[in-house]
């Protein structure tokens, strides 16, 4: 790149790297080792809510070990559901940080899908059993291929999975695309409680709503099961909640969102995935225990995949320069 011109990375340039699922969990697992020893840099995301459970975010970082600084501009819209477009939008802006200059701006979409998934198997990796080999999808949308395509590569001996969606052919479509993707069984239900009891692993990734309908009770989930609800408390109880241990991501932008009108419900968690990473607080403690991991979605991991996905693309001449 010369002086004075930015790598403009469209969502099909994006998607062209290719960076696999394995190096952005490594990227995360990186990242939240400086996170816990206190060497990143990331205020709580501001944002504007221009229609009902809406929002578009602003969400900066700054990762020194990784020379990663930036921030994404995102938008989730529930109603974009019944007008045929995605729930997520966005673009991310990279910086030079030893300048300031803009290096780079490109699609948000597959990293902010990739990233998630990657923060689920972190977490699941401290949380889950090691031994799991089963888990429930619960909202077959672009999270839930990512978040079950991230716990098949930290969890080879998963050999099930159950996949439910609001929309049947959306959760049959999810379980033929990704058995075929992830040599993997996979099964598509008509209730939520079927992707639910009984297994070892839950994800949860339909749209987060402040005021949410949960239906996912006390009882439902396994002794000794992990959940990772992807869209906060939008499907399990406070009461389901209180029957396990809580963690989440980041603390601080855990009681940013209670303080905003999130969580109003849901139990304090007891550590984040920084503290765990970094050996500060324990992990799975008993075979029987449920755990939970309700990660927020940091810009942290945003930029940690950012910069890898802009390194290769320039290695391999991928993207458009444009004039600052």
């Amino acid at each position: 790149m010369t002086s004075g011109a930015l790598l403009y990375l469209s969502r099909r340039d994006v998607e062209a790297v290719g960076l696999p699922m394995r190096e952005v969990i490594d990227a995360l697992e990186a990242m939240f080792a400086e996170k816990g020893a206190g060497r990143v840099e990331m205020p709580p995301k501001p944002g504007i809510h221009p229609a009902p459970d809406a929002f578009i975010h602003a969400m900066p970082a700054w990762i020194p070990a990784q020379q990663a600084a930036g921030l994404k501009w995102i938008a989730g819209y529930p109603q974009n559901m019944d007008r045929g477009l995605p729930y997520i939008h966005g673009l991310l802006v990279l910086n030079d940080p030893a300048t300031g200059v803009p290096v780079a701006v490109m699609d948000a979409t597959w990293i902010t899908a990739a990233r998630t998934g990657a923060a689920t198997a972190v977490a699941a990796r401290r949380l889950a059993r090691p031994d799991s080999a089963s888990v429930g999808v619960v909202a077959c949308g672009v999270q839930g291929r990512s978040n079950l395509e991230a716990l098949r590569s930290a969890f080879p001996g998963l050999t099930r999975a159950m996949a439910y969606d609001v929309r049947p052919e959306v959760a049959r479509r999810f379980a033929a695309d990704m058995s075929r993707a992830l040599d993997l069984e996979v099964v598509a239900v008509e209730r939520v409680e079927d992707a639910v009891r009984g297994l070892d692993m839950v994800v949860t990734s339909g749209p987060i709503l402040k005021k949410p309908t949960p239906v996912i009770d006390a009882g439902w989930l396994a002794p000794g099961a992990f959940a990772s609800p992807v869209d906060f408390d939008s499907y399990f109880t406070p009461a389901a909640f209180r029957e396990g241990r809580v963690f989440t991501d980041d603390l601080t932008q855990f009681r940013y969102y209670r303080a905003e009108g999130y969580f109003q419900a849901t139990p304090e968690p007891e550590a984040d995935l920084g503290h765990l990473v970094a050996g500060q607080a324990a992990g799975r403690r008993t075979p029987d225990e449920r755990t939970f991991a309700i990660n927020l979605g940091l810009a942290l991991e945003d930029m940690a995949t950012a910069v890898r996905v802009h390194a290769e693309a320039v290695r391999r001449g991928i993207g458009t320069p444009l004039p600052l």
